[in-house]
């Protein structure tokens, strides 16, 4: 049974489709793959799109997903992955692995995994994808 919208809980086909994102991309993180936006749509119909944006500044990339997502008709629901540096307590910053996700009608929101070792394969390391908040609603 689908849990209530009006908590911040997101359904079970959403979790599938960002959770899936987000290992893929960790994945490609820890063979030492440029990650670039990864943009994954899933239509009414159940089919699934996915796109990789490259080639260009990371705001400008990730302002192209969002395009993407926008007008995408049929779209349901949505993920979108990238790398990014969050400023810690300290001041620092650590390297991390941005989704946003969100589906039709309902909040957006975005987590975040911090990683370190890019490129060392099983040396690779990450943390639980922790919440970093509501983003704006792609799908109405």
């Amino acid at each position: 049974m689908a849990e209530d919208f009006r908590y911040g809980s997101i359904s079970p086909e959403l979790d599938d489709l960002s959770s899936t994102l987000m290992g893929d991309a960790l994945d490609l993180l820890a063979d030492g793959c440029d990650l670039d936006v990864l943009v994954v749509v899933e239509k009414a119909s159940g089919e699934i799109e996915s796109l990789t944006l490259a080639d260009d500044s990371e705001e400008q990339l990730v302002e192209g997903a969002h395009d993407i997502v926008r007008t995408s008709r049929g779209a349901v629901r949505y993920a979108i992955a990238y790398e990014a540096a969050i400023e810690m307590d300290d001041g620092t910053y650590a390297d991390a692995l941005i989704v946003e996700f969100g589906e039709k009608g309902q909040p957006s929101f975005s987590a975040y995994s911090l990683f370190e070792g890019k490129g060392t394969g099983d040396d690779f390391g990450w943390t639980d994808p922790a919440p970093a908040g509501e983003v704006e609603q792609l799908l109405g």
